[in-house]
């Protein structure tokens, strides 16, 4: 049985954690922020700049190769834009699982402790229920463990399937350019 300090010691704990994931989940969000008004900011530059260029062309196939510049190299910055949201988003991720491992791990050792409590306390001939609750114990903190590293397993495919899919159109957004300097060769 816990005692009122331990129970208010959890509960402080537990609020602290709250307020942890709290301040790292805010600090992603102002990254995201700072990458969306950095990329807001960069974007009505070179508008800008791809505006007065093209107000200043006189002719119309050079207005054109200026219209195909500035839209070939589009999609690596979409892919760069993508790429550093997801590794945003996946820090934060990464964070949270950390804590919450790590919160898990800890519940997990005071429920030990406390069933430990309860098997030194148990009265004779309680021995079958004790040692199949310490396997009911056993088998939960296995099927966690593999529920872990299933998640681990599934982040680390679906990052390498993103950064195959940015890869992919990067290589997309380049092919155009050779076949252009290919075609006016």
């Amino acid at each position: 049985m816990m005692t009122v300090e331990q129970i208010v010691a959890l509960h402080k704990k537990h609020v602290a954690t709250v307020f942890d994931l709290a301040d790292k989940t805010f600090a992603g969000v102002e990254k995201l922020a700072e990458l969306n008004l950095q990329t807001a900011k960069t974007l009505l530059s070179e508008t800008a700049e791809h505006t007065q260029t093209a107000l200043a062309v006189k002719d119309m196939q050079d207005l054109v190769a200026l219209h195909n510049a500035m839209l070939q190299p589009m999609g690596e910055r979409v892919a760069a834009y993508h790429r550093q949201m997801y590794d945003i988003a996946s820090g934060v991720q990464a964070e949270w699982a950390k804590v919450l491992e790590a919160q898990a791990q800890e519940t997990h050792k005071q429920f030990l402790a406390a069933l430990d409590g309860l098997v030194k306390n148990a009265p004779q001939g309680a021995e079958p229920a004790v040692a199949a609750m310490k396997q009911a114990v056993s088998t939960a903190a296995a099927a966690m463990e593999s529920v872990q590293k299933a998640v681990k397993q599934a982040a680390e495919l679906a990052d390498a399937n993103l950064k195959a899919v940015a890869n992919t159109a990067v290589a997309a957004t380049k092919a155009p350019r050779s076949s252009s300097k290919a075609a006016a060769a």
